[in-house]
């Protein structure tokens, strides 16, 4: 796969870098925040190899890619002009609630750290078990240096995040980075548990390592002084002035104020979350084991990872365990369809997304390529997070180290055997709901029953004339292509077959070219040139995909006859390709043409006849 014009075609049909505010990136996903999302083409980038889904949460236009989101990231950078900074302009984009912007701010600090952290806290697991078998001696030099590789990035995390935070909100990174560093700074820290004072107020100097809550108070603060700073010093004298100011006014506060408010913040939020398991660490753990797959879909899940940080920061984090269970389930369901699964695309799929799930902690490619696709699995999900969680909340795991769940990752838990139970249990209710009751939403048999039963001559014989009338009110959407016609069922690609993008039927063509099959607009004509999405007068969305996997083939043999926006009228030429070529090239050329609103047609009826020209009759969809 191409980064580089995977990148450049996201940037594309995101509006272009004119469209694009800002971005960054998290484990799986690139986060932009858009001018105007109207201008960005979701279908076309869902559709793009390389892309797992599109979710538009919190503000932000989050293109999910899986776990080469880093390498995709550093070609976007290269072909936009974006710093990353807040824009406060005005734009047409959709504005987040408060709330969506705090998970937002979260999100934009702790994902370039993401790598770092998870790291450090599989190096802090791997001592662990050194140590617990002997291996290394904790009084060591080799297991103090390997120790102290572990532990700097949460011992400075004030450091990191005051860097981070800073540019999220578009202050003086650097500048920030020297208030998080100056909590740390022997002067300051050897005035713990001393009567200090600045300027004759007393001052509350506590151990600020390892800590979250102070120094996000304390930055946010600082990011608003710099922005007023800028506004009343001139120019010409901000490069040294405005960081001077800043220190001399940002930093003192800290200590007098911010500091220590953030202090009891994390500590009245830790005593909260204990207060909750104390009365029922049962029903804790299932909420958080339930709910956390949901929160992660919209990457929500931000919110929970400073709470977690800052409970390790006091010893143990007892919240990890309890969500771990819905990354176990996740993999369970993986594993079962990779098994059960017959399907050679659909097992490779599988096997892709569970691995980075089972050694590293990131599911989401296993949320957006396998769980949505087959929402049967919902169900086992959430079954394995609830019990899994329940069991975690109840028994009593914590985390001692910063660690996405994984098998990798078991070690930085404790006790070992009691985290083992909750989360194997969920990994197999997930395992074994998926061997033993599929992973299809629909039966296909019955699914054939019920297309015989829909024909129009079933239709005629079986329904009064009074409800015949009633169909009046129906699209008609005609055959694009010439060919022999196919099921969906049949298609060899899972996102077709499974009717996860919508119901129709597929084509096999004998003439290379594409005509529009109803009257209407071009709603996205792909980079490639592969496939076409067009928007009847009556509101039908419907896709002409060229080819399997076609993409690939990066535009040859393929020539647009139209473009993004362009009316046509019904039998209008769209795509002209050579069907020799690409099957020469080692592509299947069956064509999937289906409608992808199909909830908002009570039914679609597909042609009895199996072959079919052009213009012919290809689908009724009844409103």
């Amino acid at each position: 796969m191409s980064y580089e014009k995977l990148a450049k075609d996201i940037v594309e049909n995101v509006g272009g870098d004119k469209n694009i505010k800002n971005v960054v990136h998290c484990a799986t996903r690139l986060r932009f925040q858009l001018r105007d999302n109207k201008k960005a083409n979701k279908q076309v980038l869902e559709e793009m190899d390389g892309i797992l889904s599109v979710v538009q949460s919190g503000g932000q236009y989050q293109v999910v890619i899986g776990p080469h989101v880093s390498e995709v990231y550093k070609e976007v950078a290269k072909n936009t002009n974006i710093d990353n900074k807040q824009d406060d302009s005005n734009d047409d984009g959709e504005k987040a609630n408060w709330v969506a912007q705090v998970f937002d701010v979260i999100s934009g600090t702790f994902s370039p750290l993401l790598g770092a952290l998870a790291g450090a806290g599989m190096l802090k697991a791997l001592l662990i078990v050194l140590t617990m078998t002997g291996a290394l001696s904790e009084e060591s030099s080799t297991y103090l240096i390997l120790s102290a590789a572990g532990n700097a990035i949460f011992y400075f995390l004030p450091i990191f995040i005051g860097f981070t935070l800073s540019k999220r909100l578009g202050a003086n990174p650097y500048v920030g980075a020297s208030i998080a560093a100056a909590l740390l700074e022997p002067n300051l820290t050897g005035l713990i548990d001393s009567n200090a004072s600045f300027l004759g107020i007393p001052a509350i100097v506590v151990d600020y390592s390892s800590t979250v809550f102070p120094i996000f108070i304390a930055i946010l603060i600082y990011a608003l002084l710099d922005k007023g700073l800028r506004k009343i010093i001139h120019k010409d004298l901000q490069m040294f002035l405005v960081p001077m100011l800043s220190l001399l006014i940002a930093f003192p506060l800290a200590v007098l104020i911010f500091g220590p408010f953030g202090t009891y913040v994390g500590d009245g939020i830790g005593a909260g979350i204990e207060f909750l398991i104390e009365r029922s660490g049962l029903l804790t753990g299932a909420v958080l084991g339930g709910g956390w797959s949901f929160l992660t879909l919209f990457g929500l899940h931000w919110g929970i990872v400073p709470i977690s940080i800052q409970n390790l920061a006091t010893g143990g984090d007892p919240l990890t365990p309890m969500f771990a269970t819905a990354v176990f389930a996740q993999i369970g369901v993986a594993l079962g369809i990779l098994i059960r699964a017959k399907d050679r695309k659909l097992k490779a799929l599988a096997g892709s997304t569970m691995l980075p799930g089972a050694l590293g902690g990131v599911t989401e490619p296993i949320l957006y390529g396998l769980i949505l696709r087959y929402r049967k699995t919902i169900i086992y999900l959430l079954a394995g997070g609830i019990i899994g969680g329940a069991v975690n909340g109840m028994l009593g795991s914590e985390a001692l180290a910063f660690a996405f769940p994984s098998f990798l990752s078991i070690p930085a838990f404790s006790p070992i055997g009691t985290y083992l139970i909750g989360v194997l249990i969920a990994f197999a209710i997930g395992l074994i709901l998926t061997l033993v009751f599929g992973f299809e939403v629909t039966d296909k048999k019955a699914a054939g029953n019920e297309k015989e039963q829909n024909t129009p001559a079933k239709a005629a014989e079986s329904e009064p004339a009074q409800k015949k009338e009633q169909l009046i009110e129906q699209e008609a959407i005609r055959s694009p292509l010439t060919g022999i016609v196919k099921p969906l069922s049949d298609v060899n690609d899972p996102a077709f077959s499974s009717e996860a993008m919508g119901k129709g039927a597929a084509i096999e063509p004998t003439v290379g070219e594409v005509v529009a099959p109803v009257s209407g607009e071009i709603s996205a004509i792909f980079p490639t040139h592969h496939a076409v999405g067009i928007t009847s007068e009556h509101q039908a969305e419907i896709l002409i995909h060229v080819g399997l996997d076609t993409v690939q083939l990066e535009g040859k043999h393929f020539e647009a006859l139209v473009k993004q926006g362009d009316t046509v009228k019904q039998g209008d030429p769209l795509i002209r390709f050579d069907i020799e070529k690409i099957k020469e090239a080692g592509f299947d050329v069956t064509t999937p043409v289906i409608v992808t609103n199909t909830d908002k047609f009570t039914d679609l009826i597909v042609t009895d006849d199996v072959e079919v020209k052009a213009n012919d009759d290809f689908i009724r969809a009844i409103v």
